[in-house]
């Protein structure tokens, strides 16, 4: 069945209305979403977990890395919770959530996806780790079930395999496109050397070039703060020529940095600091150097509102990315019941009004990555405000 192109958007955001709706970043687990837990992980199976959410007819995989060390497996039970919290929020629906532990492998995850699809799952929600997606694409693919999964590496996207997680390309599109609209039209970029630094600057170079505008600079640097220097040098006498300076890197390193252009004689009043959503941390805002910077993120309200029913529910805070857990198992059960289980399908995932979530509107595109629609902040001595709000829909 055809899904109407404003229905699914309409009915998910009246529910998530109707419930008060308005990265884990380090170490394993990081935003780039490549990584996978050191350590000696059980194998799976060993460890409990693989249990069942709700009584529904229409059965869904949820495959996560339970017993997997480290921050890996804390945010796995968070966002566990979170899917039963949509769940329970969502008021009897017609799910049952096949909860599986991959234990952070890949050939843990190809186990626990070929559980779920011989217990019948009709949509797999998870993994997390890119090695992890890929390695489980195949398998849902012979069966023709479509998977909704977190890692942020999109080289492992694809037409029924799509991305749920916050994409860096999407950030440094967003801060590209509102610095051009207040006339800030020539970048200067320093990106670390490493594996988010090169999808960042491949997107910089793109929204650039697409708006009108140009990198008149860009240096990659190293992690050891003692061989940053000449690339920040470089930078700091380019910026005479920059309206603006992209350095999208963590709230621990991205200070360092400023102070090192500041250091090295560039005029920061005269070109704008921005970044990414790596930004959006209380250790940066308390920074004066970061004072007037600005970057792309979600809307904040829908998450706070989102972590006050889950500390109600669960005693603790949940890990910024859970929120994706629950807009995953919102959307199959609004899809389910407006359209039916046959409408967890391609055409239906990727329709192009998209669906609003916690963390705002988003949607798939064909090719397995996502569009969301985001907010520009900037920082101030008490923290972040908005200062661009983030779209309510999708233009055509």
């Amino acid at each position: 069945m055809r899904v109407s192109r404003r229905s699914v958007l309409r009915l998910t955001a009246a529910f998530l209305s109707s419930t008060a709706l308005a990265a884990c970043t380090s170490g394993t687990f990081d935003r780039l979403g490549v990584e996978t837990p050191g350590g000696g992980a059980p194998a799976p199976g060993e460890a409990p977990g693989a249990t069942a959410i709700g009584t529904g007819q229409v059965r869904v995989g949820l495959v996560l890395p339970l017993s997997a060390p480290g921050n890996a497996g804390i945010a796995a039970t968070s966002m566990r919770n979170a899917a039963e919290l949509a769940i329970t929020e969502f008021k009897n629906p017609d799910l049952q959530l096949l909860v599986k532990d991959d234990g952070g492998t890949p050939q843990g995850a190809q186990n626990a996806v070929q559980q779920a699809l011989n217990e019948g799952a009709r949509i797999i929600v998870g993994p997390i780790f890119a090695q992890s997606v890929s390695a489980v694409a195949p398998i849902a693919r012979q069966r023709g079930v479509p998977i909704i999964a977190f890692s942020t590496d999109t080289n492992v996207a694809a037409r029924g395999v799509y991305l749920l997680s916050f994409l860096p390309e999407t950030d440094v599109h967003r801060i590209v496109d509102y610095s051009v609209s207040r006339g800030k039209r020539s970048f200067a970029a320093l990106i670390p050397d490493n594996a988010y630094g090169t999808v960042v600057e491949a997107a910089l170079q793109q929204a650039a070039a697409r708006r009108g505008g140009r990198v008149v600079a860009l240096e990659r640097y190293p992690a050891d703060p003692a061989r940053r220097q000449e690339a920040i040098r470089r930078i700091a006498q380019a910026a005479r020529r920059a309206d603006a300076i992209f350095i999208p890197d963590n709230a621990e390193t991205v200070p360092q940095v400023v102070q090192g252009l500041t250091a090295a004689g560039a005029n920061l009043r005269r070109a704008q600091l921005i970044g990414t959503g790596l930004w959006d941390e209380p250790a940066l805002f308390a920074n004066p150097s970061m004072n007037g910077g600005w970057f792309a993120a979600p809307g904040a309200d829908g998450f706070r509102n989102f972590s006050q029913r889950y500390r109600a529910r669960y005693g603790q805070e949940p890990v910024r990315t859970s929120s994706l857990a629950y807009d995953a198992v919102a959307l199959i059960a609004a899809l389910v019941k407006t359209q039916g289980p046959q409408s967890l399908n391609d055409q239906s995932l990727t329709n192009s009004s998209g669906f609003a979530g916690i963390d705002g509107v988003f949607r798939f595109r064909a090719d397995g990555t996502n569009e969301r629609g985001l907010a520009v902040m900037e920082i101030k001595p008490t923290g972040s405000v908005v200062i661009s709000q983030p779209p309510r829909s999708f233009g055509s």
